[in-house]
């Protein structure tokens, strides 16, 4: 049998509204889970007094699970649908979330945003919403969840609904093409079929939701860019690095160039999985040998690319930020580790050239004198070696960014323009 179009989910939204639940019940629904681990759970956790963890706890994999003997391996976290199969990017700390999102380890093509009905949206609602969108999600389904803690109300509904969509409106997003559907993760409303709770809702389940999502196009007509991840000599063949194509298409025979290095030749063959194939396409994990390319010529954080379309070495560039955390206040002169593709470089904060309106991305003020936790803004930068970044708009792929300084991811973003070295 033919393998479905996979698709990477991401579940986002506040701390709280019932992620984990969420994802367990979809989990459960789409027998991804047996029934009898669900049962074994739901006995425990009524034995706890906290019956609503059941599914929470399905996705747990932790320790303490294992020590309670329950061996239920899901961190795979696949589930299938009719038309796709799923691999949930879990985003349990929010900030290792965008780290992963940004540097390709889970490239999300959909988005599932989880709000709880009683409390509407939260702080990191809105900030989930705007670094999807920076992070180039650009579909998106909305669980309005825990609908049993106000008793089904569609009032209730209509006002989250409206909620939202005000973000959503303002960064891009056109509510009127995603689904708001009603959930309780808990009880299962609307997750297969129709809930007889909420007879007022005519729009589709969520797995319905899942299958209605569009797959994502293979950026084949882009320049090739594959960022290696590293690079292996092997007897018999020379230096080979591997790493997984992000755009466009590699062929047997082609001429490639490294950057930032600039070593380049001749492509002798494409290896993936332990055999050769002609040719590689986007999300081929590869292995390549190129003639005339030695062992110190190539090297983890490089982008190989055509001769005749090189990838972009950055001498500086303008990028458009979200400061997640910080303890104090960034001023120009900072000068902390940024993390795009497999390349990590400290970079300068030149100059703030624009604070923006995190909400809506409109200019609030030029130049101001230094950016803070919650602020959004337009940055130039100096790598202090040289770097490979794409603009976003060009080659979204190897357009982001995460900024990472004691520890953390400080920032998120993505690069607007480039100013090329000679």
């Amino acid at each position: 049998m033919a393998e479905k179009p996979h698709m990477n989910l991401a579940v986002i939204g506040h701390i709280d509204h019932g992620k984990s639940t969420f994802v367990g019940r979809l989990m459960f629904e789409t027998g991804a889970v047996p029934p009898h681990i669900i049962e074994k759970f739901k006995e425990e956790a009524k034995l706890k007094g906290k019956e609503s963890f059941a599914f929470a706890w399905v996705m747990d994999t932790l320790k303490e699970e294992r020590e309670r003997g329950i061996t239920i391996d899901i961190a795979h976290k696949r589930f299938d649908t009719e038309k796709y199969y799923f691999t949930v990017v879990d985003c349990p700390g929010h900030r290792d979330f965008v780290k992963n999102m940004i540097t390709g380890a889970s490239q999300a093509d959909a988005a599932v945003l989880v709000v709880a009905a009683p409390d509407g949206v939260m702080a990191q609602t809105k900030e989930h919403i705007f670094l999807s969108k920076t992070l180039g999600i650009n579909q998106l389904i909305v669980a309005v969840n825990k609908m049993d803690a106000v008793k089904y109300d569609e009032k209730r509904y209509k006002e989250v609904v409206e909620q939202v969509s005000g973000i959503l409106k303002m960064i891009g997003f056109k509510p009127d093409q995603i689904p708001f559907i009603p959930t309780s993760a808990f009880e299962g409303d609307n997750f297969k079929t129709a809930s007889a709770n909420t007879p007022w809702y005519k729009g589709p389940s969520v797995l319905q939701a899942l299958n209605n999502l569009k797959e994502p196009e293979k950026p084949t007509a882009l320049p090739l860019r594959i960022p290696v991840e590293d690079a292996y000599t092997i007897s018999g063949i020379g230096t080979v690095p591997v790493g997984r194509v992000e755009t466009g298409i590699m062929k047997k025979g082609d001429q490639v160039v490294f950057m930032p290095s600039g070593a380049g030749g001749e492509v002798k063959s494409i290896e993936m999985h332990h055999e050769e194939i002609p040719q590689a396409l986007p999300g081929d994990n590869i292995g390549w040998s190129v003639r005339g390319i030695g062992k110190n010529d190539v090297r983890r954080g490089d982008v190989c690319g055509p001769k005749s379309a090189p990838p972009s070495v950055a001498d500086e560039f303008v990028g458009q930020i979200v400061v997640l955390q910080h303890p104090s206040a960034i001023t120009v002169g900072y000068t902390p580790v940024f993390h795009s593709h497999t390349t990590q470089v400290a970079c300068m904060f030149m100059s703030i050239d624009q604070k923006l309106d995190p909400k809506t991305g409109q200019p609030k003020e030029q130049n101001p004198p230094f950016i803070k936790a919650g602020d959004a803004a337009i940055v130039t930068f100096k790598p202090t070696k040289p770097m490979v970044l794409e603009p976003a708009k060009e080659i979204p792929q190897l357009g982001r960014f995460a900024v990472r300084d004691m520890g953390m991811t400080i920032a998120a973003g993505v690069c607007l323009s480039v100013k090329k070295k000679d």
